[in-house]
């Protein structure tokens, strides 16, 4: 056992043995070590002017990631490398190549969000050589700016990408080789607790020093990601004790691609899990680049998606519509079901004390099969679904419906199949009549709530209107599907 979390700031080795378990890094950073060029604009992950880096070891590797430093919770952080905006010019004064392009393309003018973006940027500079507008763009979608119209932002981007200055010059390249070492000095085995007065904060060893510590404190909150959990906390005041932080376990951020499919491991982040997935589901990966922005993306998981059980989920309508299982662990071992029957009623899944999910097993489509995920939202970037709608489709050699299975979140308590639906399908010819005859089944299936988000009668609506979206896609009718569209529109 640890009592302590120890991790870099900018160049500085920091312990704690005394801390908050939902001290968010944000107040770390700006009331413990007054660094306040990390801002506050929302507390919910949603603007990016509080954005930094955080460094950690990937197999053997030290990769740099931006986050949100407003719900990132500080023991979190245990062997990982925190950099800030301050750290980023020369000792005597010269800026960092990001910086001195935003000054240059006059990407700033009120200046309280400029912090973020040249965070966001350098995090981007660091990843990708010479990056496209639709990168730029992609990097740029969890930072907001009331000023400038982004033009000048991006130019930037573009401007410092041109010319690379020599990776001396760079803060994070010049130490690079220093960090690993030390980051590496951090790495152990030991389970950390840590107590503040009635507070308690763990940070598990192993997997299985996971499932005891669960086994012994079964209502503990888990964080992985804290993309959702942070706003129990700056939104809701919510005390959480004890909280246990997982987001450092290796063994549950992997991803295996097999023949059949996909695990991934209940840790993998969605910017981890993208580039598997695009090769293998495209689809799938669409709408991943719809999950919030690239700083949700790079903290957010796809199995705390599922595990946190919220109806409005991105990730489980196209898991269960692709046929998705869960595992499920504890002390007394593992166990699997599908992903549909995890989620049981509105805040209650079948997951008995003490158990954590694991991992997900995700089937790939037949090659000839039709697969389709769209999120309706109110923004079409970092924005929560008002529906989500999956559409997974199999046809016989006669053109008749072989095999359908459609899932929506928004629509329900929970993430729900259109079993009425999919009923009036299978074995009819996939054809407009067919379909259009089957549309009044989702009153059956589903009675959604009407919230500032979207009416029921919208949802409603909105379900019926995607099952004609995807026959008109998987038909091959173009002029028809931009009909739709427009009325849609």
């Amino acid at each position: 056992m640890s009592d302590s979390i120890r991790f870099i700031l900018n160049g500085e080795d920091i312990t704690l043995s005394s801390l908050r378990p939902t001290e968010t890094l944000l107040d770390f950073l700006r009331l413990q070590r007054r660094l306040t060029g990390t801002k506050e604009g929302c507390a919910e992950g949603d603007c990016g002017a509080c954005t930094v880096l955080v460094g950690r070891l990937i197999d053997g590797g030290l990769y740099y990631e931006s986050v949100n430093a407003c719900i990132r919770f500080v023991g979190s952080l245990h062997a990982t490398h925190v950099v800030t905006v301050e750290h980023l010019a020369a000792q005597n004064g010269t800026l960092h190549p990001v910086q001195q392009a935003m000054v240059d393309c006059h990407g700033s003018q009120c200046g309280f969000c400029t912090p973020g973006f040249i965070m966001s940027l350098y995090g981007l500079w660091l990843s990708t050589e010479k990056p496209s507008r639709a990168q730029i763009e992609k990097s740029l979608q969890g930072n907001l700016c009331r000023c400038t119209g982004y033009e000048p932002i991006v130019k930037a981007a573009e401007q410092v990408s041109q010319k690379r200055p020599s990776a001396l010059f760079d803060p994070l390249e010049k130490t690079r080789a220093d960090i690993i070492a030390r980051l590496w000095a951090m790495q152990g085995g030991d389970t950390i607790e840590i107590a503040e007065g009635a507070d308690r904060l763990i940070v598990p060893g192993s997997v299985a020093a996971l499932a005891q510590v669960l086994a012994d404190e079964p209502k503990a909150t888990v964080v992985a990601g804290s993309t959702d959990v942070g706003l129990w906390v700056t939104k809701q005041m919510r005390r959480l004790n004890p909280v246990v932080f997982i987001n450092h376990l290796t063994d549950l951020q992997r991803i295996s691609v097999e023949d059949d499919g996909l695990s991934i491991g209940a840790g993998v982040t969605y910017s981890r899990a993208f580039a598997v997935i695009a090769e293998k589901i495209p689809a799938f990966a669409n709408l991943i680049n719809r999950i919030g922005g690239e700083q949700v993306r790079n903290m957010g998981t796809i199995g705390g998606n599922i595990a946190n059980g919220s109806p409005i989920g991105d990730t489980p309508p196209p898991l269960i519509a692709l046929g998705a299982t869960v595992k499920l662990r504890s002390t007394a071992g593992t166990r699997s079901l599908p992903l549909e029957d995890f989620f049981i009623e509105y805040g209650k899944q079948d997951r008995h004390p003490g158990e954590f999910v694991e991992g997900i097993f995700v089937p790939y489509p037949a090659s000839d099969a039709h697969f389709a995920v769209y999120k309706i939202s109110k923004r079409r970037d970092e924005d929560i679904s008002a529906a989500c709608g999956a559409f997974h489709l199999s046809l016989d050699t006669a053109g008749n419906v072989q095999d359908i299975r459609i899932a929506f979140g928004g629509m329900a308590g929970t993430p729900k199949r259109a079993r009425s639906v999919e009923a009036e399908l299978i074995g009819k010819p996939w054809t407009e009549a067919t379909v259009t005859a089957a549309r009044d089944a989702f009153d059956s299936d589903y009675t959604p709530l009407s919230d500032w988000r979207a009416s029921a009668e919208y949802r409603q609506l909105t379900a019926k209107n995607l099952l004609i979206r995807f026959y008109l896609e998987t038909a091959g009718a173009p002029q028809e599907l931009k009909r739709f569209a427009t009325a849609e529109a």
